[in-house]
């Protein structure tokens, strides 16, 4: 319809959680915030942060607006803001990012693209 926003375009600030001890077997797609302390065996996307605990882990790309990695992720990061990486987040896979803050001990084991031609959309 003419003038009609899609309602999964508007973040709805809603907060997500997934537990330590919890696994998801396929993908998650949210348009608030998530926090992830369990494991995840699919890809992640959000229009909102995602934030991945210490006991956290992805098996899969994370597409995010920003994103606090503690734990550990298996696939590629693409980030529109800020990727802020923890001392004990590891990442194995590739980033493409806007900015991005790296703690002492935090670790990115793959290739880092950065700059504003990073794009929202989610695939």
């Amino acid at each position: 319809m003419l003038g009609k926003k899609e309602k999964f375009n508007e973040p709805t600030g809603e907060l997500n959680v997934l537990g330590e001890g919890t696994t998801i077997e396929g993908s998650i797609v949210s348009t608030g915030d998530l926090r992830i302390d369990g494991k995840v065996n699919g890809n992640v996307f959000t229009q909102g942060k995602c934030v991945l605990g210490v006991s956290g882990n992805i098996t899969g790309d994370i597409k995010a607006k920003s994103c606090d990695i503690s734990g550990i992720v298996t696939g590629n990061v693409k980030v529109t803001d800020t990727l802020f990486l923890k001392g004990t987040g590891i990442i194995n896979g590739d980033i493409n990012i806007s900015k991005i803050v790296v703690e002492i001990g935090g670790q990115i084991n793959g290739a880092c693209s950065m700059g504003s031609d990073v794009s929202s959309a989610i695939d």
